[in-house]
């Protein structure tokens, strides 16, 4: 797997690449939110839903003579996109090898600034995901800093929604600036996890005892899959470990679909509104006292 870097550094600061973004958001974080998805992951999870996210763009130039209006041109050996052009049908996305974006945006700490002011008077705040929001660590922290900084922005909250992949070193790099975070336990047998995720799963356990103890873990999530972290032991893990943090702590249950998911996920079955409930009762049995669910069942 080749090295994920982040886009760089301009005159006022570090510099992301965005995969996407959107102006409002009510399900990623409390209240109404600006979010950045930022590109590139260090798991590979067969279950993502934003497949796209997980590489950088290598500049093959496979996407461009599938792209139906010709926003995809290759300029000096690179992949250029115009998005005046653009139609956003994705036919890029589904043929990249590398599950990358040529779409991306490269956008400074300021340029993302004058989209919040564009839209802070909708807003509760800013959520950094990915991808791996935190592979762009330097980003974050910056952009944060200058959120908190300014007058007009500072009612805002900031988040991240992380794989919890971060050491301890790293995260107190960004919590002095950080608001909440989401974090991700993909599962909790060892084995499983690796299997689901090429990644194990010390760090991310890890990750959320320490915010929790710093009191930034905002919501645990955990994807329920058929067959593999929808069974008995899987949950009553779960329990165990909020039980550990603390019977307050946030649990949000995820359910498997197959929206935006490729290759051998495609095969699995869908995880039902039933398995998540009866998941979520064993929760509430054994004390916990917030478990989210979906907030929208695709059929």
């Amino acid at each position: 797997m080749m090295p994920l870097s982040d886009g760089g550094v301009a005159a006022d600061g570090p510099v992301a690449v965005v995969s996407r973004l959107l102006t409002w958001s009510v399900v990623d974080g409390p209240g109404n939110r600006f979010v950045l998805f930022l590109q590139g992951c260090n798991y590979r999870c067969a279950a993502c839903h934003n497949p796209h996210t997980m590489g950088l763009c290598d500049h093959c130039g496979l996407c461009v003579p599938g792209c139906p209006s010709g926003a995809l041109t290759m300029k000096d050996g690179k992949v250029v996109h115009d998005p005046d052009v653009c139609i956003n049908c994705d036919a890029c996305l589904r043929v990249c090898p590398r599950h990358a974006n040529p779409m991306v945006r490269h956008l400074s700490v300021a340029d993302v600034l004058a989209l919040l002011r564009e839209n802070a008077a909708f807003l509760s705040g800013i959520t950094v995901s990915g991808g791996e929001a935190t592979l762009q660590l330097d980003f974050i922290a910056a952009l944060f800093a200058a959120v908190k900084a300014a007058p007009d922005l500072r009612h805002l909250t900031c988040f991240i929604d992380s794989n919890g992949h971060l050491g301890a070193d790293k995260w107190a790099k960004v919590l002095p600036v950080t608001d909440g975070v989401m974090a991700d336990v993909k599962a909790f047998d060892p084995v499983r996890h690796r299997r689901l995720t090429r990644q194990g799963n010390v760090r991310p356990l890890a990750s959320a005892r320490l915010l929790a103890a710093a009191g930034k873990l905002y919501e645990l999530r955990f994807l329920m899959i058929p067959g593999e972290t929808d069974d008995a032991d899987e949950i009553a893990a779960l329990a165990a470990f909020v039980t550990e943090l603390g019977l307050k702590t946030r649990v949000r249950l995820n359910a498997f679909q197959h929206h935006g998911v490729r290759g051998t996920a495609l095969a699995w079955p869908k995880m039902s509104r039933q398995g998540v409930e009866a998941a979520a009762a064993a929760l509430r049995a054994a004390g916990l006292q917030t478990v989210a669910l979906p907030a929208v069942w695709l059929p």
